[in-house]
C-alpha cells in the first residue's frame, strides 16, 4: 500500500475517530494551537450523550477549541481535567465547582520539561489527539507549531488521532510523525490560533533599557511574551549575530530573524537553526515558520534542559513573576491561596541561562500591579517559590536593574527595596529591619 491509500483508509469523520476512546481512560491533547477543535467538539458531543464513564484529560495551555468544547461545566460528571497550568478557563471551573462544593479541576504541579516523562512513566495515555500539518509524499506530517510534549504523547499513546490542517506550518528538527504511526485522520482546514503581540507600556520599555545593555551580540536568545518580552526585541535591532534556543518562539523573534539580527553563526549547539519547542503568534509568524529549513522543533524535555541550554554561550532568558520577596524568592504561578497559572519551564531557563559561560538570568517585571495599588516585591511569598533565591540573578524593574549573585541577605534586601515602587519602600524597610535582614 502507498501513503496516499493508507491515508485513505485511515481518513474518517471527527465523529467516528473518537469512537477509538474508551469510555474510561485517560487522553491528552496538542496544547495552544495545536489543539484539533473538530476532534474536541466530538469529544464533547460524545460527552454530552452519555459516551464517557470517567475521561482523565491531561494538557497544558488551553485555548478557544478547548474552553468552547470539553471545559464545558455541564461534561464534568464525565470528564475530569488535569492540566499542567491553570488558566482563565480552569479559573472559571473552580470558582463554579466551589460553589456546589465540587472538585472539577485537577492541577497536576510540574516542571514543563518534565511533562514528556511524566506521560512516558506515570500517566497511561489511551489517546492523543492533536493538529498537525499535511502529509508530504514521504508519508510524514508535521506537528508545526507544537512539539512541547507533543511528539512524545504521539508515540506513548494506544491511538494516536491527529486533525490535518493545511494551516499548520512544515517545519524541521524531531517534528516529524509518519502515516504508519497514525490510528485515524480527520481534515479540517480552519484558520489556526493567532495571539498578536500588546503594546508595550512605558515602564516595559524602561525595563527593556536595562536589559538591553546587557545583552552582547552572539548572545542565544529565550524570551517569552507579553509587553517586556516584546519590548526586549524591538530593542535588540542593534545587536549582531544573535540565536534561537527557546521554549517559545514569537514574532518578534521572527522579525530579528528577518531584519538579520539573528543567524544562529554563534551557537554551539545547531549554528544557523533556530530551535524552539512551541510557537504562538501571528498568521506571518505560522507562514515565515512554513518550509522553512531553519526552524526547528524539538521536544520540551530537550529544549528546557538546563545542561543542553548551558551549551550555549551567552544564553539571555528572560522571565516574568507574580512576585519576588526580600530573600530573592520568586513565584510566579500562585495567588490568594490557589494555583494560579504554572511554572512553565521558567526555572529550566533560569538556571540553564546562569550556567552558560557568559549567560545572564532576567527576572523582569513592572514592580506593581493593580493600578499600583499593590506590590510584586514583598517581604516574604504569599505563595509557593517558583525559583529559588540560589538561582535568582537578574532582577529588573522600572526602578532599575540589580544582580543578585554574591550579595549577602542584608544586600539583597537593600536591593530589592530599591526596586520597589517608592509608594512600598518605606514598608518593605520596616518589615526587613523588625526581621533582622537589614
Amino acid at each position: 500500500m502507498n501513503f496516499r491509500e493508507e491515508y485513505h483508509k485511515k481518513q474518517c469523520t471527527a465523529e467516528h475517530a473518537v469512537n477509538l476512546i474508551h469510555p474510561k481512560c485517560a487522553i491528552s491533547f496538542g496544547m495552544a494551537v495545536s489543539q484539533p477543535p473538530a476532534l474536541l467538539k466530538a469529544i464533547a458531543d460524545r460527552a454530552k450523550n452519555g459516551g464517557f464513564d470517567e475521561l482523565k484529560i491531561y494538557y497544558l495551555h488551553a485555548e478557544k477549541h478547548a474552553n468552547d468544547t470539553i471545559l464545558n461545566y455541564d461534561l464534568m460528571d464525565s470528564i475530569k481535567p488535569h492540566p499542567f497550568s491553570i488558566g482563565i478557563k480552569e479559573r472559571e471551573l473552580i470558582q463554579q465547582g466551589l460553589k456546589e462544593d465540587r472538585k472539577v479541576v485537577f492541577y497536576v504541579p510540574n516542571t514543563f520539561s518534565d511533562v514528556p516523562r511524566f506521560i512516558k512513566e506515570s500517566i497511561e495515555l489511551d489517546t492523543f489527539i492533536i493538529t498537525t500539518s499535511p502529509m508530504d509524499k514521504h508519508g510524514f506530517f508535521s506537528f508545526g507549531t507544537n512539539n512541547d510534549y507533543s511528539m512524545v504523547a504521539a508515540r506513548n499513546c494506544k491511538h494516536l488521532i491527529i486533525e490535518v490542517n493545511k494551516n499548520m506550518p512544515r517545519v524541521f528538527g524531531d517534528s516529524q510523525l509518519h502515516i504508519s504511526e497514525v490510528s485515524a485522520i480527520v481534515e479540517n482546514d480552519t484558520p489556526i490560533i493567532e495571539m498578536p503581540p500588546r503594546k508595550s507600556k512605558p515602564e516595559d520599555i524602561t525595563i527593556a533599557d536595562y536589559i538591553h545593555e546587557l545583552v552582547p551580540d552572539g548572545a542565544t536568545l529565550q524570551i517569552g511574551v507579553g509587553g517586556v518580552p516584546d519590548a526586549v526585541c524591538e530593542k535588540l535591532i542593534d545587536k549582531n549575530d544573535m540565536g534561537i534556543h527557546s521554549e517559545l518562539l514569537t514574532p518578534g523573534m521572527m522579525k530579528l530573524i528577518k531584519n538579520g539580527n539573528i543567524n544562529g553563526c554563534r551557537k554551539n549547539l545547531q549554528k544557523h537553526k533556530h530551535v524552539y519547542t512551541l510557537a504562538f503568534g501571528t498568521k506571518e509568524l505560522y507562514d515565515f515558520m512554513n518550509d522553512n529549513p531553519s526552524m526547528t522543533s524539538y521536544s520540551v524535555d530537550y529544549v528546557n534542559n538546563p545542561t543542553i541550554i548551558a551549551q550555549n554561550d551567552n544564553v539571555i532568558s528572560i522571565c516574568g513573576i507574580l512576585e519576588i520577596d526580600l530573600m530573592g524568592q520568586v513565584n510566579a504561578e500562585f495567588m490568594h491561596g490557589h494555583q494560579f497559572g504554572g511554572p512553565g519551564g521558567q526555572n529550566d531557563f533560569v538556571r540553564g541561562a546562569y550556567k552558560s559561560k557568559g549567560g545572564k538570568s532576567f527576572i523582569a517585571f513592572e514592580s506593581t500591579a493593580k493600578n499600583k495599588t499593590i506590590t510584586k516585591i514583598v517581604p516574604k511569598l504569599n505563595g509557593v517559590v517558583t525559583d529559588l533565591r540560589i538561582d535568582t540573578q537578574y532582577v529588573v524593574t522600572e526602578f532599575g536593574c540589580v544582580n543578585l549573585k554574591g550579595l549577602s541577605s542584608s544586600e539583597r534586601a537593600r536591593v530589592l527595596i530599591s526596586l520597589a515602587h517608592p509608594d512600598f519602600r518605606d514598608e518593605l524597610t520596616s518589615y526587613a529591619k523588625e526581621n533582622a535582614m537589614i
